[in-house]
């Protein structure tokens, strides 16, 4: 969990200065909307503490605020919503989710029950002769992620440089789908990955780039 007396001093300015910004664009978006209670554009008080605070007008001026309020927290939790979602796409954990949000990993799983474990990776192989390119996308369906690499490799018939190869691999990196182009029938032909191509390694690790070798050599013979 973040915490900010453990900044240094130009941090801690920082996150006090966006705050403060966020505080004058509720302040800002409220006074906009007091022209529903009888304001004109220059009316108003200047600060939510400048009414006086037993006024049936403060009363409906601090309702307003606390309605923009309540607006902008909600964005925000939506925006922070999403953006988990990339993070975990991404590959980032649940503990990497709870650090950049402030709370705990077991907090940011309850969160965004979602956001970690439920991505596919497809990989595709694409060029019709050496040397051949590479290409990743990242889905949250693994239907539609084969649906893609099933139709990239269908079209790649139609480019020297399209897709001649596609395979699918979940969030425990284990290759769950793949496929090649298949000359003979000119249409993709879905076929089973060896043993040793079954387990995709991680993308930060030494072994990935063999892996990605492998997988393109075992294509290639099958062309």
């Amino acid at each position: 969990m973040v915490d900010m007396w453990n900044l240094d001093g130009e941090g801690i300015e920082e996150r006090v200065a966006f705050r403060a910004q966020v505080r004058d664009l509720v302040w800002s978006e409220t006074k906009r909307r007091m022209r529903f209670l009888g304001f004109s554009e220059h009316e108003g008080p200047a600060t939510p503490n400048a009414l006086a605070p037993t006024s049936a007008t403060a009363k409906a001026v601090h309702l307003m605020h606390l309605e923009v309020a309540t607006e902008v927290g909600n964005a925000a939790r939506e925006l922070a919503t999403e953006a988990a979602m990339r993070a975990g796409r991404a590959a980032a954990t649940y503990a990497d989710l709870g650090a950049a949000a402030g709370i705990t990993r077991q907090a940011a799983r309850k969160r965004w029950p979602e956001a970690v474990g439920t991505h596919w990776t497809l990989y595709l192989l694409t060029g019709k002769s050496r040397p051949h390119g590479m290409s990743t996308q990242v889905f949250r369906s693994s239907g539609k992620a084969i649906d893609a690499g099933r139709t990239a490799v269908d079209e790649g018939a139609l480019a020297d440089d399209g897709a001649v190869g596609a395979v699918v691999v979940n969030a425990a990196r284990e290759a769950v789908w793949a496929c090649y182009f298949n000359d003979g029938t000119w249409a993709p032909e879905e076929i089973a990955l060896p043993r040793d191509l079954q387990t995709a390694p991680a993308p930060d690790s030494p072994e990935y780039g063999d892996w990605l070798h492998r997988w393109e050599q075992f294509i290639t013979g099958n062309l």
